[in-house]
């Protein structure tokens, strides 16, 4: 195979055909200016190709499940080899995936606890061994005399297949009867299994009445039913009530005092997503989301008030009558505060009443009696039947997620919590943070056989764990929901999967994996990226990190601009060469000829100040944390040290509870003072904007409502009668009705995330003809939403509060996005910036508290220093800024930072340093102020203090 990866023509969206030659296993850096093109290559050009060519070689059967993967704008593609992308983007959102499953550690777990775990019984607590067939014979002897019985051998459990010779070898042997998947079935009939599906199989052995002369009969029986399904027997015994009562016996595993029985100990035991493991209360989720009567009822007001939050003042005619006359019959009024209310009619009011009364509605022909069934029963009802996503939301706001009562939220069944290794169950052991894992892991005290079994099972673990450790996330436990990482955190735990997997010859494409990560664990990120390396791949890193980029083989710095300005190579090659380069901005901040200046004045701190007081979610130890008001406050710290959690929940629903009045639990923290400073919380975070292609910038900052107000003034448009509707692809009349104004078309993609194609009637303009038709200097509707930032700016200059908006995009670095620009393609990074022009362009009040977690993420560093510009603007205009960061040339210009940890995870939780950067800079405990002390230490910069 070729040394290289040549590319030869790439034009995808920005890339002026571009020619280069990747080194192939080496560590490169795509860099440059935001939006200059590093995704378009790296992303949809490299990564495309190699998923494209991967579909492409599998066969015409499982080729019809994917469609067609289009072919991304590109000449040529040489040396090529199968690539896999690990993104920030692909955040896991299934409440059944937890780090252990994203890691693969707890299938290796499983298999463990499988093969070397030792089953206890879950009623007595001893220790169960194997029962012979007559030991299953006597208790079976043991039920009342008359008591019919079923015996079945189990020989199929919960897997695909037709199983038509299986069937037909029952019948060669006299098989009468067999249950399949709880049904009877006679084996004198044709019987079809569908082969996807899974199937429950077991052949009927004999049937029988308990009388003391079957004993020998029984014992044949039993015998049989052991030989054919190697160990297992289940005997249906049937009860008076016509119920059917099933009691399995093993040859394996029965308790000898209570009798409870082991099925089989095999590795699906212990998996929560089966059902042969999962708890039955809550399937396997660990709890559920239910609707909490605090978060629903404000017991200050009555109903007519608003006092059900989720209806407010605007209850249906319908619910009104209803509840009134539920009132009469109970006590209570519309107009009664629901204080005053007893704790019957709370319930009744929250649960429903048995009995039924009188309501006329002619008009919606509702005439008669009707039950009141609840407002947790109504609403649990909307929320189940919702298929909108904005319904689904509005209604989480009033749910807590509780844990299972059956489980207490291990997500398994009480036989697979039973069995044990060294005195753990295997919950007990997922919940272990890395470092707990590994030392319990080392430590097992084996016997021979155990220690051959365990050996290969434990170097798979134990390597995934190493590199966990290694890359800053040791404070993760194994039953942490994927859905709460970040995106740095999901990146790094699909990473250590990647470094598990031991894949060669693979080209990686990664994206800002140094994001979420502090300073002390970057060196350790690289190492790991070159052990991945070192293996024998190619991995490519979309990155604006300085270490990471010193520490490469190769850098391609795209640019020189964004957007349409760049998507040009401005140099690639090693460090020393792309160093040499004269007009590469990279370059020039490598050098050290450019950098983001430390401010010469810092905001005089002491003046109003936010406190919280007990502050104790997750790892959080108690704190009391003072945040300075109408200054810019960094919140640091290593990965897990607390900083999320302080913000999202603590201050930012502590804030909305006291300035907005929104009900919200406060049970993470004592108390909080200073918010009569504040007038406005606002979250700006890199969630999308939108989740699906209708979201983009214009319709975001409300922008695209203005230019269809224009158009609709247009002579043309006027004379037609078109409104500005007329112009929205979100409704009928204007919009192409083929893809409903979606410009793309949805493929599902079955086992692979669905893709979306342009539409063949519109070709992705939206629109239908008619509505194209209506022009404005020569652009049309669907040519503006082509257009980017910087090329709208110069089209609408004469139009103010148009050009207002543009600015605030262009000022956040975003002049090269499309005003149209789905929200579906928009980086975690590029959607924080939208939603930081959209709050701009609003008129602040200058008592507003902004909250941005990372806001640098897919920043190079002359973004950086617009982004800053822009935030200590808000600052200046007497706005509090808090900013969750890593990034040092934001921290070092900060009014006052908050360093949380010393560690992650339980070790973490602490305040370690607080006040001007040049204060921390000193603690010797803070990792953020050693860091801190290498950067103030080169531009000895002494803050001045002042206003």
């Amino acid at each position: 195979m070729s040394e290289y990866i040549k590319i030869r023509g790439a034009r995808e969206h920005n890339l002026k055909n571009i020619n280069i030659d990747l080194p192939r296993n080496k560590l490169i850096v795509f860099t440059g200016i935001s939006g200059s093109g590093k995704s378009s290559l790296a992303f949809d050009t490299i990564y495309a190709e190699g998923q494209r060519r991967y579909v492409e070689s599998l066969s015409t059967y499982a080729r019809q499940f994917l469609g067609q993967l289009n072919k991304p704008d590109v000449d040529v593609i040489e040396g090529l080899s199968p690539a896999i992308s690990i993104d920030q983007k692909t955040v896991i959102k299934n409440p059944r995936s937890t780090v252990g499953t994203v890691t693969e550690i707890y299938d290796y777990l499983r298999l463990l606890f499988a093969n070397i775990g030792k089953p206890y019984c879950p009623f007595c607590g001893i220790e169960i061994s194997a029962q012979t067939s007559q030991e299953i014979v006597e208790k079976i002897l043991a039920l009342p005399e008359g008591t019919r019985i079923q015996i079945l051998s189990p020989l199929v459990r919960g897997r695909k297949g037709e199983y038509k010779k299986l069937l037909d070898n029952l019948r060669k042997e006299g098989f009468l009867r067999v249950k399949i998947d709880g049904e009877m079935y006679s084996l004198e009939d044709e019987i079809e299994l569908d082969k996807n599906k899974k199937h429950d199989i077991s052949v009927v052995i004999d049937r029988l009445v308990i009388k003391p002369d079957i004993k020998t009969r029984l014992s044949d029986s039993i015998e049989l039913a052991l030989k054919l399904s190697e160990g297992l027997v289940i005997v249906e015994e049937y009860l008076e009530d016509g119920r059917i009562e099933e009691h399995i016996f093993s040859e394996n595993f029965s308790c000898p005092i209570c009798g409870f029985s082991f099925g089989e100990i095999t590795p699906r035991l212990f998996s929560f997503n089966s059902p042969y493991g999962a708890c039955p209360a809550c399937s396997g989720l660990g709890g559920k989301k239910e609707f909490d009567p605090d978060l629903i009822l404000d017991y200050e007001k009555s109903i007519s008030e608003g006092a059900i939050i989720p209806w407010g003042k605007e209850i249906s005619p319908y619910y009104k009558i209803l509840l009134a006359n539920v009132g009469k019959k109970l006590g209570f009024n519309l107009d009664t505060p629901l204080k005053y209310f007893t704790e019957n009619q709370l319930k009744a009011l929250l649960y429903g009443v048995p009995f039924a009364v009188e309501v006329h509605f002619p008009d919606w022909d509702i005439d008669g009696y009707r039950h009141f069934e609840g407002l947790i029963n109504i609403f649990n009802k909307r929320y189940e039947e919702t298929e909108s996503e904005d319904v689904k939301n509005f209604y989480e706001r009033f749910m807590v997620f509780s844990p299972c009562n059956v489980c207490n939220g291990t997500r398994l069944k009480k036989e697979a919590l039973s069995v044990y290794v060294n005195g753990k169950n295997i919950a007990e052991v997922s919940a272990m943070n890395m470092f707990e894992l590994k030392n319990f892991l080392e430590n097992l005290n084996l016997d021979g056989r155990e220690k051959i079994i365990a050996s290969p099972i434990l170097k798979e673990i134990l390597q995934r764990v190493n590199f966990l450790i290694e890359v800053g996330v040791d404070y993760l436990t194994l039953d942490r929901s994927a859905d709460t990482l970040s995106g740095g955190e999901s990146q790094r735990v699909r990473l250590a999967t990647q470094i598990g997997s031991g894949l060669v010859g693979v080209i990686y494409v990664l994206d800002e994996p140094s994001i979420g990560l502090h300073p002390r664990d970057n060196e350790k990120l690289i190492k790991n990226l070159k052990s991945l390396r070192d293996l024998g791949n190619t991995v490519i890193v979309v990155e604006h990190d300085e270490e990471i980029m010193r520490s490469a083989d190769f850098i391609v710095d795209i640019g020189p601009g964004a957007g349409e300005k760049g998507g040009e190579i401005v140099v690639a090659g090693p460090l020393s060469e792309v160093l040499k380069h004269p007009t590469s901005i990279t370059a020039q901040y490598l050098r050290g000829e450019k950098n983001i200046p430390i401010p010469k004045r810092r905001r005089t701190v002491g003046g109003r100040w936010l406190e919280i007081k007990g502050a104790r979610a997750r790892n959080l130890k108690n704190i009391d944390v003072k945040i300075p008001l109408g200054t810019f406050v960094c919140l640091t710290g290593v990965s897990g040290s607390g900083k999320s959690t302080l913000v999202e929940e603590i201050i930012y629903p502590a804030l909305q509870k006291a300035i907005h009045g929104k009900k919200i639990k406060s049970e993470y923290y004592d108390e909080i003072k200073g918010t009569e400073y504040i007038d406005k919380v606002i979250v700006i975070d890199q969630s999308p904007i939108g989740r699906t292609p209708r979201s983009n910038p214009a319709t975001y900052t409300n922008l695209f409502t203005e230019i269809r107000e224009l158009f609709a003034q247009l002579p043309e448009a006027k004379m037609r009668g078109y409104k500005p509707g007329r112009f929205s692809f979100n409704v009928k009349g204007g919009r192409c009705e083929a893809c409903k104004g979606e410009g793309m078309v949805k493929v599902e993609m079955h086992f692979l995330p669905d893709i979306y194609i342009p539409c063949e009637v519109c070709k992705g303009k939206r629109y239908n003809s008619e509505t194209l038709e209506i022009t404005y200097k020569g652009k049309n509707i669907a040519d503006v939403l082509e257009m980017s930032v910087e090329e709208a700016l110069k089209f609408f200059e004469n139009f103010p509060s148009i050009r207002r908006k543009l600015e605030t995009l262009y000022d956040v670095g975003l002049g090269y996005i499309k005003l149209g620009q789905p929200a579906t393609t928009l980086s975690g990074g590029e959607a924080q910036r939208i939603k930081l022009a959209a709050e701009l362009s609003r008129r602040s009040t200058g008592k507003t508290f902004y909250i941005l977690d990372e806001p640098t993420t897919g920043l190079h560093f002359a973004d950086v220093e617009k982004l800053l510009n822009l935030l200590h603007r808000l600052v200046d205009q007497g706005n509090t800024v808090l900013v969750i960061e890593h990034n040092l040339d934001v921290i070092k210009t900060a009014d006052y930072i908050i360093d949380l940890g010393p560690e992650g995870g339980d070790r973490g939780g602490e305040i370690i340093a607080e006040g001007t950067p040049e204060e921390v800079a000193m603690n010797e405990r803070s990792y953020t102020g050693k860091f801190l002390r290498r950067i103030l230490s080169k531009e000895e910069v002494k803050s001045e203090r002042g206003p």
